[in-house]
């Protein structure tokens, strides 16, 4: 990840634009914790929480600005439930009609390049609706 896929942070997580890109669907949304937990087992409830009102937000702002048909989240955990990094964190998709996401799309390693597109429209758009402090409050 680099700094410029960051859109929103604040002292619990970290949103950016995965690195990962599937070809049918490129520029989807990750959210990291800041705090280590390796999965939804070591999750505290109160940290749980505040992922999802941030998830919602963050889908809110892909329906509005990539005008998608729907949102797909997904949170995989342990190596048979194909957790590939073992640090908790939340994939927000944007969804069209037959994107066809679950088909097998080739997924690719993007450059930085392509990433800054997606996530300079995701931080103007929580820079117009939100202040500073009522996104610190989320």
């Amino acid at each position: 990840m680099k700094q410029a896929d960051i859109f929103y942070k604040n002292d619990l997580v970290v949103t950016a634009i995965n690195s990962k890109f599937i070809e049918t669907n490129p520029g989807h949304v990750v959210i990291f914790l800041v705090q280590h937990f390796e999965n939804i087992y070591d999750l505290p409830d109160k940290i749980s929480a505040q992922i999802t009102k941030i998830a919602k937000r963050v889908s809110i702002a892909l329906k509005e600005i990539r005008k998608c048909d729907g949102i797909t989240t997904q949170q995989n955990n342990e190596p048979a439930g194909g957790q590939h990094a073992l640090h908790y964190h939340f994939h927000i998709f944007p969804r069209w009609n037959d994107d066809k996401l679950y088909s097998g799309s080739p997924v690719k390693v993007s450059d930085p390049v392509e990433r800054i597109p997606y996530a300079e429209k995701l931080r103007e758009y929580f820079n117009s609706i939100f202040t500073i402090n009522q996104i610190r409050r989320v």
